[in-house]
């Protein structure tokens, strides 16, 4: 398995507001998940994503998760190239697991490993 942007992560303060936003200026179809506060989004191609619903936006806007087959060795990897890990391997309940980690630069991206299905 090659390491791809598989999705890509959109902070807002509002779903119904970016469902109404992105669907009407972009086409994308937006499934609005209360029960976790988020909201997935397909684009027509790949990468898809979601909206994280927080109180307040911070700088760094979206994230991008890269897809990898172990999760806790690359963020082993990530800190021995001078990264830092900042959230670490937690599940997301039905989908898979994620993670997330400061390149070198500072820039967040995140890590993700589906559940096998």
């Amino acid at each position: 398995m090659g390491n791809a942007i598989v999705h890509i992560e959109i902070s807002v303060t509002d779903l119904n507001k970016a469902k109404e936003f992105y669907s009407k200026v972009f086409g994308w179809k937006v499934n609005i998940m209360p029960q976790m506060t988020y909201a997935l989004f397909e684009t027509g191609s790949e990468p898809n994503g979601g909206f994280n619903k927080v109180d307040k936006l911070k700088a760094g806007g979206a994230v991008f998760y890269i897809r990898v087959d172990d999760i806790e060795k690359k963020l082993k990897e990530i800190e021995k190239a001078g990264g830092k890990t900042v959230k670490k391997k937690s599940e997301i309940p039905g989908f898979g697991w994620e993670a997330l980690f400061k390149d070198v630069f500072g820039n967040v991206l995140g890590l993700f490993t589906p559940a096998k299905k």
